[in-house]
């Protein structure tokens, strides 16, 4: 661990660390506390404050991603389905490190979280901004003996997972966009990133990547081009440890994999109509160069959206929904 990284673990607990102490901790100079503390800052976008004559501390304490507080919390059931867990402190994106890893031959049920992602993706090669030590950034890796056309509502199920998640730790008026989005009063607060690969006939696999916004610095979140909201800005985090939402996030989209491999996605379409917030309004529906304009009508039993235009229902089942009211709908 590289040690500017070495100095954030020191230092998340937000209290004063004096640079002897620091020093001696870390085994280094005096000198080279200064450097790591400058390039944490200038690299992570975090606050170092220093207090002259006494040492340093964060703007504001950070719980750090803890592997065994992790799996301490996720019930055995679950536990035991979890063959590999990765916790990284910076890398370009947890999915894409999981598609590399299973082109390697990582096994189902492997789980990736990392503190901070350089390059984390959301749909369409949008940017999900990803800054240090807050926020969620969380992969799973899954294996399916039939073929990808089986995994098109997915989607829709982990999104119920994580809603379900939300809504018992206390997160009021929680909300789904179709297909993968988890919203606050229309503000995005959470999105899936699905990515499957296999053959058409089987095996498939899929990695499926969740950014959920439990804290956002403001600076960050300035990058942002649509409405957001953060966990912090609604509940507090007093009460929702990082860790501990971590491991309930995990172990609900690992009963939801593993439940959808065997029974598809017709149990979770009662809580996804729970959710859906937005069935009977008009919405806008882009694919590709196009736009269609209609009433949202709720989906099919395989997850396909169901648009009402002038009382013909079409199907889509892919594209982007704007939630906005659409021109020329009543």
């Amino acid at each position: 661990m590289e040690t500017h990284l070495r100095i954030i673990r020191q230092l998340a607990d937000g209290e004063l660390h004096s640079g002897a102490d620091l020093a001696r901790t870390l085994g280094i100079s005096r000198a080279a506390v200064w450097k790591a503390v400058r390039k944490a800052g200038e690299m992570l976008g975090l606050e170092v404050r220093p207090v002259r004559g006494r040492g340093y501390r964060l703007a504001a304490p950070l719980e750090l991603l803890d592997p065994e507080r992790i799996l301490a919390a996720i019930p055995h059931q679950a536990r035991r389905r979890i063959e590999r867990l990765e916790v990284y402190e910076d890398m370009d994106s947890t999915n894409s490190h999981l598609m590399r890893a299973a082109q390697r031959g990582a096994p189902c049920g492997t789980l990736c979280l990392a503190e901070r992602q350089r390059a984390g993706r959301g749909r369409r090669g949008r940017v999900w901004v990803s800054p240090f030590g807050t926020n969620i950034y969380l992969s799973l890796l899954w294996r399916y003996p039939s073929g990808s056309a089986a995994l098109g509502g997915l989607s829709l199920a982990a999104g119920t997972a994580v809603a379900g998640v939300l809504e018992a730790e206390g997160v009021p008026d929680i909300g789904l966009k179709w297909s993968n989005d988890v919203l606050w009063y229309r503000r995005k607060l959470a999105g899936l990133l699905l990515e499957v690969t296999g053959e058409a006939q089987g095996p498939s696999l899929v990695v499926l990547g969740l950014g959920l916004n439990t804290q956002l610095p403001a600076a960050q979140a300035a990058a942002i081009d649509q409405p957001w909201a953060d966990l912090d800005s609604i509940v507090g985090l007093d009460t929702i440890g990082r860790n501990r939402l971590a491991a309930r996030l995990a172990e609900r989209l690992i009963d939801t994999l593993a439940r959808y491999g065997s029974d598809g996605l017709s149990p979770f379409l009662p809580e996804w109509e729970r959710f859906d917030l937005h069935r009977g309004e008009p919405v806008e529906i882009r694919l590709a160069d196009q736009s269609f304009l209609g009433l949202h009508a709720g989906v099919t039993p395989q997850g396909a959206l169901r648009l009402n235009m002038d009382g013909n229902i079409r199907t889509f089942q892919a594209g982007e929904v704007s939630l906005r009211s659409a021109p020329g709908i009543v």
